[in-house]
């Protein structure tokens, strides 16, 4: 499932090429995760404005002169990634929507259809202020304190990994990027949330910043499906110390690097360098 790493990439590569791009048209394919909520002829002459990320969904804000302004919010699903396209062929089995400008085509490929284009009347309306209220702070903001982040854990007493992946507290620490995270950090992701000390609440913050900053310089990670907007596939698996190397040796102590499952999820982590 592309991360917020994979989102953020793929946001800077189409954010240049859109800006200021008008709309001469949309194309829907076969039905993603919720209806369009718009009907295909109204888009036509909009402008799209400045692409924004929110976790993991990306917003097209499009304006029309005299009109209300809007927006489409993106989200990739399990499977789903964007190309731009200066000239795009015809559309696949798997090509689901287009969104046609006057100079290329976004084209939005999803096998599994767990993805959703959504056209909203803005962030804080509904549907995008519904489908984002539940989102946690994003990993660079400043106002995410390591104060914060403390208080904010001690207030849930579930599995620290599993508080991770639920983006409540701070979006982006997907699978694998928690997994590293909590690794960088020295921390067991089965220690309960709300018995993490300040201190150590500050380092899984840092090792958060850093494990998402690494995946970003080196464009995210490509398990299965992901490419960015130019069809580049990520390079952060490459370098990952504990995901996927169950049996292996760990980069610090030697040891055996362990797989466990939690909430039907894998977790890759070291059980000598990683403490409750």
């Amino acid at each position: 499932m592309p991360e917020l790493p994979e989102v953020e990439v793929t946001r800077r590569g189409i954010a240049t090429p859109l800006r200021g791009a008008i709309v001469h048209g949309v194309r829907v394919g076969k039905p993603l995760r919720w209806p369009l909520g718009l009907p295909e002829g109204e888009f036509a002459g909009q402008m799209v404005g400045e692409v924004g990320r929110r976790g993991k969904y990306l917003w097209l804000p499009l304006v029309l002169p005299g009109a209300a302004h809007g927006g489409l919010l993106m989200h990739l699903g399990m499977s789903g990634s964007l190309a731009w396209q200066t000239s795009a062929p015809a559309a696949g089995a798997h090509d689901h929507f287009d969104l046609v400008t006057n100079r290329g085509t976004l084209r939005l490929n999803d096998p599994r259809r767990f993805g959703a284009v959504v056209w909203s009347p803005g962030l804080d309306r509904a549907p995008a202020a519904r489908l984002l209220q539940r989102l946690g702070a994003e990993p660079f903001d400043a106002d995410l304190t390591p104060q914060r982040f403390h208080e904010a854990l001690h207030q849930r007493r579930a599995p620290i990994k599993a508080v991770l992946l639920s983006g409540e507290v701070m979006v982006g620490a997907g699978n694998i990027y928690a997994c590293e995270a909590l690794f960088r950090a020295g921390i067991h992701p089965a220690l309960r949330a709300d018995r993490l000390s300040r201190p150590r609440a500050q380092r899984l913050l840092e090792a958060l910043r850093q494990t998402l900053a690494q995946a970003l310089a080196m464009g995210g990670s490509t398990l299965r499906d992901f490419s960015d907007v130019h069809g580049m596939s990520g390079a952060y698996q490459t370098s990952a110390a504990v995901y996927g190397r169950e049996g292996q040796a760990c980069v610090q102590c030697g040891g055996q690097i362990r797989r466990v499952i939690q909430a039907q999820r894998s977790t890759f982590f070291c059980p000598h360098c990683q403490k409750r």
